[in-house]
């Protein structure tokens, strides 16, 4: 069986305040092209299908557009689960969409985890969909006042799973969830709302399972063993994720339950990354770009007005910080006492700030040449 796994979409996020509408359309055509050139017999999304509980209408009709479209171009079964960005209610909503052939779409816990099941040449696979709730959700649908952590979420969930899974039957868990020994991002949400609490699951809590489709984390990445695994974002949404190759995972499950999977990259619409430099040098010797990108001045001195200056090169500038180890003000008023009584190290100063760059030996020397003159008048007077 073949199976496209992706997650953590986020329509409708923005980015640093800059909206993403077009870099998202550019994403799901990607993964589109990819469904229907390599004709998946399962579509896994596995939660974060929006970025909050109430997306923009028009997150909600891109989705349903993209929907629509794998039902024109494939006959692959679906399953999706809400995650801890989306609304139950509304991922359940969605589940009409799929009316016409296979598909599960779990927005909320259930006590009774049944699966959808495929018939393959190879045999029947079972897929439990497994959505993302709190504690204290858990605990009402299983009646178990235990459930304190995301770990018990996913065993409760996990053993009401288990009671369908017959023993002829290959088994694909879906779920959202932050598993011990993965890799986080900063633009991530944390899934515990217990400060101090254990947020992450074991990855033994899913054994039994031949295939884990995770989200939640948006580094594309293998936990533990190659069966459980993050697809990753197609997109990438904070600066720490500058050089990631975003990407679809395509997953063979072969008869006797082993996995074999192959990353399918998702080229951005705009990069996302950092520029380092001063600020004269950066305007100097960069070229236009839509990137969204971060500045790191290395200026000594705070610059007038820089992010205005910077934009009208790079449109999409969503960050600017100074790169310098002391607090630029307390540091600049300590260099300004200092050369009180230094006046050619005043004027190199005063020249810095002014102009963004260091004095020239042809200026040094005319200030020295003036500061003698003003000396000179002042000894005949």
């Amino acid at each position: 069986m073949r199976i496209l796994h992706t997650s953590d979409w986020h329509l409708g996020r923005q980015f640093h305040g800059m909206p993403m509408e077009d870099d998202h359309d550019h994403a799901l055509i990607q993964i589109l092209s990819i469904i229907k050139d390599f004709q998946p017999d399962l579509i896994i999304i596995a939660g974060d299908i929006f970025d909050r509980t109430t997306p923009p209408q028009s997150a909600l009709k891109r989705f349903s557009e993209f929907l629509r479209t794998v039902r024109a171009v494939s006959s692959a079964a679906i399953v999706m689960i809400a995650g801890n960005h989306d609304s139950a209610a509304q991922i359940e909503a969605l589940g009409v969409l799929a009316t016409d052939s296979e598909a599960i779409v779990r927005g909320a816990l259930d006590e009774d985890e049944r699966p959808l099941i495929i018939d393959s040449a190879d045999g029947p696979v079972a897929i439990s969909a497994l959505p993302f709730a709190f504690e204290y959700a858990a605990r009402q649908c299983f009646e178990d006042d235990t459930i304190s952590c995301p770990a018990d979420v996913i065993r409760a969930q996990i053993t009401s799973a288990r009671k369908h899974i017959m023993d002829d039957m290959r088994w694909v868990v879906v779920a959202h969830a932050f598993v011990d020994g993965a890799t986080t991002s900063e633009s991530e949400r944390p899934l515990i709302r217990t400060v101090g609490g254990i947020e992450t699951v074991p990855a033994s809590a899913f054994d039994g399972a031949d295939y884990v489709a995770l989200g939640h984390l948006h580094r594309p990445q293998s936990v533990v063993h190659d069966h459980i695994r993050y697809s990753g974002s197609p997109l990438a949404f904070g600066f720490d994720e500058e050089g990631q190759q975003k990407s679809v995972s395509l997953i063979e499950l072969a008869a006797d339950g082993s996995v074999e999977v192959t990353t399918m990259p998702i080229k951005p619409l705009r990069e996302v990354r950092a520029i380092r430099g001063r600020l004269q040098e950066l305007l100097a010797h960069t070229e236009p770009s839509k990137d969204f990108v971060q500045i790191i001045l290395t200026d000594e001195v705070p610059q007038i007005d820089p992010m205005k200056r910077i934009r009208e090169l790079y449109p999409n500038a969503a960050q600017l910080t100074y790169d310098r180890k002391e607090n630029p003000v307390e540091r600049r008023v300590a260099e300004q006492i200092a050369a009180i009584d230094n006046p050619p190290e005043l004027a190199a100063m005063f020249m810095n700030f002014a102009r963004g760059e260091t004095i020239t030996d042809s200026e040094t020397q005319l200030v020295a040449s003036a500061l003698q003159t003003i000396a000179k008048a002042g000894d005949e007077q």
